[in-house]
């Protein structure tokens, strides 16, 4: 096995060429092959954050597809906190994981009730919303305040172990964070997290996903016969009936009964279906 060129903060010339030549080669891709998308032309702290919860587990061509029908619908924190939850969901469908669309919503809430509706600059604020953890908080700061926070995505990750790791295997954050933090241009750090970010996308292009060489690192299950798959289709026809029986669903589904009774009863600890006192399904506030 090679010997890794970084194991820590910069101690000698070694390290501090191997940071140097990294941020002129992410520079470099950047300067060529920058992509383009509607959060980076509009630095708005409100669409960082729909955004950045859009893309928490889900690609950007097809957030793409759906963040701009959602600013729309939404264009500010006090339309989408004032909206109705059915609202809300109705216009997430196709992103999947539709609890960040409640945590979202949530988030939009607190934001105009206790914060005057402007979206905290502090990290530490930002971690006490719904869904939204470390990392998230971070990207959120650097992306809407050009703040020279450090933080860890998975493109960032990929990129890094490509680089500074590439024969290891079970490669921990903590080593991947002290790269991410010494390669910061701390005078454009919203800048740099773009092109740090499309440069780990490229990479996966490239070669075998290096991501899957981090102690991180989760393969995600199969949607097909997938709880999620389930709670999608729950949501879906939720939408489009407004209220259901429980004992309707299978059949507007095409799922079995214990199917849906499983994830039905994860949607309603999530508190994304309420069941009426007469028992009618419908999206809950």
């Amino acid at each position: 096995m090679k010997e890794s060129p970084w194991n820590g903060p910069p101690a000698g010339a070694r390290s501090e060429e191997a940071i140097t030549s990294f941020r002129a080669k992410v520079w470099e891709h950047y300067r060529t092959a920058a992509r383009p998308m509607p959060w980076r032309s509009n630095t708005d702290p409100y669409w960082i954050l729909v955004s950045e919860i859009m893309l928490q587990q889900t690609q950007v061509p097809r957030v793409l597809n759906h963040f701009p029908r959602f600013v729309e619908r939404f264009p500010s924190l006090r339309d989408l906190s004032e909206a109705s939850l059915f609202a809300v969901v109705e216009t997430w469908q196709g992103l999947g994981y539709n609890r960040r669309a409640r945590f979202l919503h949530q988030t939009a809430g607190i934001i105009v009730r206790e914060h005057d509706g402007v979206l905290p600059d502090e990290p530490d604020t930002l971690v006490t919303f719904p869904g939204i953890g470390r990392n998230t908080a971070g990207s959120i700061v650097a992306f809407a305040y050009n703040r020279p926070v450090v933080f860890i995505e998975t493109n960032i990750r990929r990129a890094v172990l490509h680089e500074f790791f590439p024969d290891e295997q079970d490669v921990p954050d903590a080593r991947v964070m002290p790269v991410v933090k010494h390669s910061l241009d701390v005078e454009r750090p919203r800048e740099w997290y773009w092109a740090f970010m499309d440069y780990g996308a490229f990479v996966k292009s490239v070669v075998e996903n290096p991501n899957r060489r981090s102690r991180e690192y989760q393969r995600q299950a199969p949607f097909r016969e997938s709880n999620r798959e389930a709670r999608g289709a729950i949501l879906r026809v939720l939408t489009d009936r407004g209220m259901v029986a429980a004992e309707e669903v299978p059949s507007f589904t095409g799922l079995s009964a214990e199917r849906i009774s499983r994830a039905l009863s994860t949607l309603v600890r999530d508190g994304l279906v309420r069941r009426d006192d007469d028992g009618k399904l419908r999206i809950g506030d």
